[in-house]
């Protein structure tokens, strides 16, 4: 199947459940167990939330969320054109936040949840993270 849906949306916090219900919508037209559209609904929920929090601070920038069938389940990519990440594996480590008001588990939810997570970021330029669900 070739399908795929891009949604474009500013770095608005409000538009976290509008790409998690978009997401899950596209892919409860696979054979995904209600358990694992739960699963992709958070993990989505945790991109797009880092990318509202932290891509652009203290200004307005676009984050871009891409869902596609692929032979066996979906990949959902997730990009902003924000700061990017200085150090990934710093990122990813479970409890790492620059807002202390948070847990700092994205990242660790994200790797749970999907059976793939794949980040690319450059300072300056933004960052990509794409994550696999198999059905």
């Amino acid at each position: 199947m070739n399908n795929h849906m891009l949604i474009r949306f500013p770095n608005v916090s409000s538009n976290v459940s509008v790409a998690r219900i978009a997401a899950a919508t596209f892919a409860s037209f696979r054979e995904f167990s209600l358990s694992d559209i739960e699963e992709i609904k958070v993990a989505v929920s945790e991109a797009v939330s880092n990318a509202v929090l932290h891509a652009y601070p203290g200004s307005s920038g676009l984050i871009e969320v891409i869902v596609e069938n692929r032979d066996d389940g979906i990949q959902v990519t997730v990009k902003d054109y924000g700061k990017g990440i200085e150090d990934i594996d710093e990122a990813k480590q479970p409890g790492f936040t620059t807002m202390p008001e948070h847990m700092g588990l994205g990242f660790t939810f994200m790797e749970s949840f999907m059976d793939e997570l794949h980040v690319e970021s450059q300072p300056g330029s933004g960052t990509t993270v794409r994550m696999v669900k198999k059905a």
